[in-house]
């Protein structure tokens, strides 16, 4: 998956660090981020590569994590792509790359990028929230309120009925492959009650025998995902939600395509059903 990046060592420990001119940065506009043209892989800038033309960049860098020696920075600079060479690219790429390390260090940026981003302003006083020096947080100097990044617990639910699992694909995405039930827990909710409850809304079906998977960081969505497998609880007739679901099908295990790469824990307990490598 994304997050299986070893043998690197991904360290998320916050630290008040300064940028220094070999350490690398991450600048996102939209749903695009930079990274150098000529390469044929997701090539993220230091600042020495601008030190020339943006001399200050590295000034107002905020740190963000590190993998192996390696340290990256967040810098919000606008139009750094009108230096030749450099571009920006659809986090698409990040669904695309081989090299997952690459892919998970452009999105838990971008994840952090959206997270400052969306509280730059206090939501209890609207005065301007100020960066900690000691951890990742925000607070605000009038009033005292503090804001943490924000992960939502969704679980992935592959629901199977013997030598068949229950395939669907989503309604109004762009995103077209074969997917597993997938829902946010509700306040009040256990990760399990979630999965009875969400497979009865998106494919009107019961569900028993609940075995825990693996669980994956998605920074796509700020999402913490958990993956369940469940067995069919009676009739395997399927309603789906039409707002949620375009489709919600019956494949046989020989069946299943084949993900071409394994990022998602979606497609990694889709791939386990299909090979017998998961005990049910």
């Amino acid at each position: 998956m994304i997050q299986d990046i070893e043998p690197r060592i991904f360290d998320n420990n916050f630290k008040d660090k300064v940028a220094e001119p070999q350490d690398l940065f991450l600048s996102y506009e939209g749903d695009t981020v930079l990274i150098r043209e000529d390469k044929d892989k997701l090539w993220y800038p230091s600042f020495s590569d601008f030190q020339v033309e943006y001399p200050g960049l590295i000034d107002n860098a905020q740190f963000l994590f590190s993998i192996d020696n390696i340290n990256y920075y967040l810098v919000n600079e606008k139009g750094l792509d009108s230096i030749n060479g450099w571009s920006y690219a659809s986090i698409n790429r990040f669904r695309t790359e081989p090299k997952y390390w690459r892919s998970f260090v452009g999105v838990v940026g971008w994840q952090l990028n959206r997270w400052y981003d969306s509280h730059r302003f206090c939501s209890k006083c609207s005065k301007s929230m100020k960066h900690s020096k000691k951890q990742r947080m925000l607070y605000c100097e009038s009033c005292g309120f503090k804001v943490y990044p924000t992960i939502s617990p969704c679980v992935i639910v592959a629901v199977y009925n013997g030598n068949r699992l229950l395939l669907t694909k989503y309604a109004g995405r762009a995103y077209n492959n074969y997917a597993l039930i997938a829902g946010f827990a509700e306040i009040g909710e256990s990760l399990e009650q979630t999965v009875y409850r969400e497979v009865k809304e998106e494919v009107g079906l019961k569900v028993k025998n609940l075995k825990f998977y693996k669980s994956q960081p998605w920074p796509f969505s700020d999402t913490l995902l958990v993956g369940f497998f469940a067995e069919l609880d009676g009739d395997d007739e399927i309603t789906i939600d039409e707002d949620e679901l375009s489709l919600g099908v019956w494949v046989d295990r020989e069946d299943i395509p084949s993900p071409n790469l394994n990022i998602s824990l979606t497609s990694e307990m889709m791939e386990a059903f299909r090979t017998e490598s998961v005990e049910l």
